[in-house]
């Protein structure tokens, strides 16, 4: 991921670090609760709400279900739903547009999707490993 295309390593090594940091704490994040739009539903008094359950269990994996279950008790959870609610008319920053990328991508719905990309980030952050 650090190497230009004609293969030599970056010049600019702190910056590519942080860099691949973000993109994988945002995909991390993505992945996670990146399904959240299609558990919003309007209230009668015209707010939207999640509908936890359903957030929570259709993530194909058991240990992202539990982990939901754990997070959608905290405050950075509540905190990150009003969030997505004050900002419906139209912001989109990076998390909003990774989410739209992830939603039109329709992926797997299999267990090993989180899994096989902690497992390429491990891969990656070996290569960056100063000696």
């Amino acid at each position: 991921m650090l190497r230009r295309e004609d293969g030599e390593q970056s010049g600019d090594h702190q910056a590519d670090l942080s860099s691949l940091l973000s993109e994988a704490f945002v995909r991390f994040f993505v992945e996670m609760v990146g399904h959240y739009p299609q558990h919003m539903t309007e209230s009668s008094n015209g707010s939207r709400e999640i509908q936890r359950d359903s957030f929570r269990k259709s993530h194909p994996s058991r240990g992202v279900r539990q982990f939901l279950q754990l997070f959608m008790e905290t405050q950075m959870f509540v905190g990150f739903i009003q969030d997505k609610e004050l900002r419906k008319s139209g912001f989109r920053g990076l998390f909003e547009v990774r989410v739209a990328e992830y939603l039109d991508s329709n992926p797997e719905p299999e267990p090993s999707g989180v899994n096989k990309f902690l497992k390429g980030l491990g891969n990656k952050m070996k290569l960056l490993q100063i000696k």
